[in-house]
């Protein structure tokens, strides 16, 4: 059963990781709100509509579990149709200027932190699978209002300063290895050990095998969300264990998906550009 504490302090860090993506965002211009991200072609509008879209859910789940299950049902029923989730709400919010999706989404975000402050204690959220505790959903949430943020930021080559809220993301990752192998339909080995450099310059470990990884926690992060190919990354892997992981990690629930090619992304290790210019 979490603490009270600890739940507030990671609806603390939810917000905030979407209120610093709101303030990029909100500085874009329209033109930019059309411009097409790395991350399955979608636009940055395609983005914070699925934000939207997946704090709604949770929004739904957490206030009525029935209404939640004939949501999916509805959603399942196009999707057996070909009409996949961005499409749907793509479609739902055509004519809807940029500015209101953004209030919209705002508003959401804003919601969803608030109902999961006062959640009861212990209560257990109906999701697509497996249902998930507040902890674990809040922190979900937080990975990917980082990943898909971390999209954007890609798209116009602007390098964010890593926070102490990647941790969660870290956390998430370490916590996914056997998924990312039995969502293959792979055998899990025993888990490597993960040592990371935090941004403070503390370390992070997470201990495991003799089995190794290490490096930058900011590194990690963007191998398991899969927006980094391992290679591009300052990683280092001991053990045959380690190596395999990482080319297939993956914290997000879901069919397999295929990592970031390598140098398909902006390198993020060199002299910050911090602007849309570069």
């Amino acid at each position: 059963m979490a603490d009270a504490g600890v739940v507030e302090r990671l609806c603390d860090e939810l917000l905030a990781e979407n209120q610093e993506l709101d303030a990029f965002v909100s500085d874009l211009s329209a033109e930019d709100w059309g411009c097409v991200t790395p991350f399955f072609d979608w636009t940055v509008r395609d983005q914070i509509l699925h934000l939207f879209q997946v704090d709604r859910f949770g929004l739904i789940s957490l206030g009525d579990v029935d209404a939640f299950r004939a949501t999916v049902t509805a959603i399942r029923a196009k999707q057996a149709d070909g009409i996949e989730l961005s499409q749907q709400i793509r479609t739902e919010f055509e004519g809807i200027s940029d500015a209101e999706v953004l209030r919209i989404w705002r508003e959401g975000y804003e919601r969803i932190v608030r109902s999961l402050r006062t959640a009861e204690d212990g209560y257990r959220v109906a999701w697509f699978g497996p249902e998930m505790g507040v902890l674990s959903f809040a922190t979900a949430r937080l990975m990917e209002v980082w990943a898909h943020g971390q999209d954007i930021y890609d798209l116009f080559r602007v390098q964010r300063e890593p926070t102490s809220r990647i941790r969660h993301v870290c956390d998430l990752g370490a916590r996914t290895f056997g998924w990312s192998f039995r969502n293959r339909e792979l055998e899990p080995p025993e888990r490597p050990t993960v040592r990371l450099e935090a941004p403070s310059g503390e370390e992070w470990e997470w201990p495991g095998s003799d089995s190794l990884v290490s490096g930058p926690a900011l590194d990690f992060a963007l191998v398991v969300t899969q927006r980094r190919a391992p290679e591009d990354t300052e990683l280092v892997t001991c053990g045959t264990e380690a190596d395999q992981w990482l080319e297939i990690a993956q914290c997000f629930a879901g069919a397999p998906q295929e990592p970031a090619a390598p140098g398909s992304r902006p390198p993020h290790s060199s002299a910050k550009e911090g602007n849309r210019d570069g």
